[in-house]
């Protein structure tokens, strides 16, 4: 309750800055700054007394008596200030601009942010206010197209079961959503083996590696995490301001989950062949497979790259990576090869922000290089099929995952409830070998064995409200495929 009343009266003001042209991630961003001073300043009261070398006039108290007239100038020096003030507050303010150019509002934000005491709340109420905070700017913005919902996020943890002193990457993290999902399984399930002083330390500054090209979803993200209780005022952890393809990465992690942007073409294109590296927008890593300009197929191999042997990773990948040709089959008989994909969830449309994405999650362990495949069958979990939501009236809750997580973590998966088979074709679960595989057009891995009741039964349709929107997904996707064939087509000429 204290949650929801504090985020609908920061969130309220929101509305009185858009008829300034203030959007919703630029009102976001601006809380982050003058949060961040907010909760210095209480930190510096007793009984924490604590010192963050905040430079003069450029604290909260500063800003609090601060009258109208030159508030804006002064605002606007002061974060240029704190972005060359090194560690913490580089890292919160670099880059910051103000984006609120009338002083009375200004005003009204910083004392409105003053009326709550911040540190005094617990982790957990701060984290969900401010995660809220994100996901209605998501919501509210329209970039809720890279937003992973929460429910899959927690699915996703659910089966990988990230364990203390385990490094954790996401070459793609957003504001962090994979981050918090883990935080969240580490205190419901190793509660009693973070309070050893060691695991607690490598959980606050080791464990989280994170890359965005964007620095103020960057910045956010490190916001999100310290007020999840990851990094402190002073020291964050690494969440790096660049392109995470650009170069191989420098230490191997045990565990990655990654929900790579949408859309497949990039404005280069990278190759492991050393000739083909010397032509203009062509990159060189020397460590993929093949080369290719599509972005998603680029994050897989970099992902093997990223991963120690043995490691483990979850990606969210949309359809075209199960069936493409060229690069994406050859892709795909090396995640065979050299890695145990031992599992892919198939999720429906209408649960992304974007209209007509359909994705899948592959689940998989990086192995040594034999002379054997290292996957031997891959486990697909069909819920997709005859299954319908939309975001408002119908959104998918982690509820609705429950029976995948338990076929993923059962130990005889042959014996599991929802597990196909000639007794039951409505099974959603079902293993295909290697053998099957591989003997698949092109490694097709876009494969469907349920059959579609709404064709059968006309009784049997959706709500009109989820089959218009079904309608709008498969248009939006049809015409998002045929967009890349004409950027492809472009690029060729």
């Amino acid at each position: 309750m204290i949650t929801n009343n504090l985020v609908a009266k920061i969130w309220s003001f929101c509305d009185t800055l858009r008829d300034d042209g203030v959007s919703y991630g630029d009102y976001l961003e601006q809380i982050t700054y003058l949060l961040f001073l907010k909760m210095a300043d209480e930190y510096s009261n007793p009984p924490y007394n604590r010192d963050f070398n905040i430079p003069k006039n450029c604290d909260w108290q500063f800003f609090l008596k601060h009258p109208l007239e030159g508030l804006i100038l002064d605002y606007i020096n002061a974060l240029n200030v704190l972005s060359q003030s090194g560690k913490m507050l580089s890292n919160i303010f670099n880059g910051a601009q103000n984006k609120i150019h009338d002083p009375y509002k200004l005003k009204k934000l910083v004392e409105l942010l003053d009326e709550d005491n911040w540190i005094s709340e617990s982790v957990d109420i701060k984290g969900d206010i401010y995660e809220s905070l994100l996901q209605k700017s998501a919501e509210s913005s329209g970039a809720g197209q890279y937003f992973t919902p929460r429910s899959i996020i927690k699915a996703i943890v659910e089966c990988i079961e990230p364990q203390p002193l385990e490094t954790i990457s996401d070459p793609t993290c957003g504001t962090g959503g994979f981050f918090l999902g883990a935080i969240e399984y580490l205190n419901n399930n190793h509660s009693i083996e973070l309070k050893n002083k060691n695991k607690k330390e490598f959980l606050q500054f080791k464990t989280f590696h994170g890359w965005d090209i964007v620095p103020s979803t960057a910045r956010l993200c490190l916001m999100n995490l310290f007020l999840h209780g990851i990094g402190d005022m002073e020291e964050t952890p690494e969440i790096k301001v660049e392109d995470s393809l650009l170069e191989l990465p420098k230490n191997n992690v045990k565990i990655v989950l990654a929900n790579p942007p949408f859309g497949k073409s990039s404005t280069y294109t990278i190759t492991n062949d050393e000739k083909l590296a010397k032509q203009e927008s062509y990159i060189l890593r020397t460590d993929f497979w093949t080369t290719t300009s599509n972005k998603q197929l680029c994050f897989v191999q970099h992902i093997i790259s990223m991963l120690e042997e043995n490691g483990r990773a979850a990606i969210v990948l949309p359809d075209n990576v199960l069936f493409e040709g060229g690069a994406g089959e050859t892709i795909r008989k090396k995640l065979l090869e050299e890695t145990n994909l031992h599992t892919i969830l198939r999720l429906p449309t209408g649960i992304f922000y974007a209209n007509g994405v359909k994705v899948n999650v592959l689940f998989l362990e990086k192995k040594s290089k034999r002379k054997t495949p290292n996957t031997k069958e891959i486990w697909f979990y069909d819920y997709r099929t005859n299954v319908h939501h939309t975001l408002k009236k119908y959104p998918l809750q982690f509820e609705h995952l429950k029976s995948f997580v338990e076929c993923y973590q059962s130990k005889d998966k042959v014996t599991t409830s929802e597990t196909w088979n000639e007794d039951n074709l409505k099974g959603r679960f079902r293993r295909y070998t290697y053998k099957e595989l591989i003997l698949r057009d092109k490694v097709n891995f876009d494969i469907t064995w349920l059959k579609d009741d709404s064709f059968i039964d006309l009784d049997s349709l959706p709500e009109p409200e989820i089959l218009a929107q079904e309608i709008i997904d498969s248009l939006e996707s049809a015409l998002n495929s045929f967009r890349e064939v004409v950027k492809s087509l472009s690029k060729g000429n």
